[in-house]
This record gives structure tokens, sequence and C-alpha cells, in this order.
């Protein structure tokens, strides 16, 4: 019986691939992509869903790395995590060119 091996890279692929499973997620990656930051409560007037949906949004997206949160009272200001961001490119092109 052969035995499966998961390596790092698979799992944050993996990781990745999950925080991009929702359009509204994609939309936030489109748009923080196109500049240096946006505030939480600009995301909120841009896109149509509750600001708590929208919350949880950029949980998943900050959780797997791919974006960052910074707290300016009272509102959070959000960036594209450059290293990580630049890591998933190369991943998806991996997987993608095999």
């Amino acid at each position: 019986m052969s035995s499966i091996v998961i390596t790092d890279k698979q799992k944050q692929l993996a990781q990745f691939s999950k925080a991009l499973g929702h359009p509204v997620r994609i939309y936030v990656l489109e748009l923080l992509s196109k500049q240096a930051c946006c505030y939480s409560g600009d995301l909120s007037e841009i896109l149509p869903i509750a600001k708590s949906t929208l919350s949880q949004h950029l949980k998943e997206l900050k959780k797997a790395g791919l974006i960052q949160g910074e707290i300016e009272a009272p509102k959070v200001k959000y960036c594209i995590n450059r290293q990580n961001w630049e890591t998933a490119k190369i991943l998806f092109k991996d997987l993608l060119d095999k």
C-alpha cells in the first residue's frame, strides 16, 4: 500500500484555493491588487452585502494570508499581502503548467 505524501506547498495552495472559493473574495482581491490599500468602510459602500458578511470574507482572506489588515480606529485598512500574493501566483502557475 502506498502512502500519500502531502507537501507544504500543496497545503498552502489548498488554503489559497479555499480563500478564493467565493466571488466576493475574488472581487476584493482584484480591487486590492489595483491599489495600495482600502478601508473596510469603503468596501462596504462598494459591495451590496451586509457589513458582517463582508467582515467574514475579509477574515477568510486574512486567514489564508492573502490580505493583511491594520487597525486605524474606527476603521481597518486592508492591503494585499504582497509576499503571499506572489507565492500564490507561483503555486497556481506551477499547478496549471503541469
